[in-house]
């Protein structure tokens, strides 16, 4: 079944395994006002959308974060109605921005569940060249900020080399601009304030840094496809 945009919808089953949760959390987020309810289709079957997987993957996000689902709530209801899965995707990532590093070990299955697919062997070479995860002795060592990223990309109509080529592009820029931004506050403060005052300056700037980059990231891609596609 699809939208009107052509947008595959899924059922509460491929809902949960694309997720990485069970249908009872879906029921049970769906009950708590969490998401909102599916389209109803023949046999009064529930097809859920993208922004249903989406708004997930933020509910996920923010518990990683250590917020309760009372807060996750006041949270969610904070947010303009009608936001896309591109604009929760979004939100998503300055959400994520606020967590430090914490590369977890897990099992092959666990690594599937938290995906919400199986993964071959041929994904797990293209997780690990994007350096999403990392093979060990018996386990796998996963960045979950990264992970869904990666899962999404397997299926992107690239080649695998253009996607690790876009990947050093955006790695080289990014650094510059990390480097260039810490410079400026570091002038900024002038070796006044104390390395406490400074890393509680930094947890401020970072979320408004990251958004920022994002907008501007997004609005300067949308006016080099526009000229490529003035041109064409």
């Amino acid at each position: 079944m699809t939208t009107d945009t052509e947008e595959p919808t899924l059922t509460v089953d491929e809902l949960a395994a694309r997720a990485g949760v069970t249908v009872r959390t879906v029921r049970f987020y769906s009950a708590r006002g969490l998401l909102p309810p599916p389209v109803i289709g023949p046999r009064r079957v529930g097809h859920y959308s993208q922004e249903h997987l989406a708004r997930l993957a933020l509910i996920e996000e923010l518990q990683h974060q250590g917020m309760t689902l009372a807060a996750i709530e006041r949270h969610l209801t904070q947010l303009p109605p009608g936001l896309s899965a591109h604009d929760l995707a979004i939100h998503r990532a300055v959400v994520a921005s606020w967590a430090p590093d914490a590369a977890q070990d897990v099992t092959r299955e666990e690594l599937e569940r938290r995906a919400g697919r199986s993964l071959g062997d041929e994904d797990l070479e293209r997780l690990a060249a994007m350096n999403v995860i990392e093979r060990t002795a018996d386990s796998f060592r996963v960045d979950p900020g990264l992970l869904r990223l990666g899962v999404q990309l397997l299926d992107v109509p690239l080649a695998h080399e253009t996607i690790l080529a876009a990947r050093t592009v955006l790695l080289e820029h990014s650094r510059a601009a990390a480097h260039e931004l810490s410079t400026l506050l570091r002038d900024a403060v002038g070796g006044r304030e104390s390395v406490a005052a400074v890393k509680s300056l930094s947890a401020h700037m970072q979320p408004l840094v990251v958004q920022a980059l994002l907008t501007t990231f997004q609005r300067s891609l949308k006016e080099e496809l526009r000229e490529w596609l003035k041109e064409s």
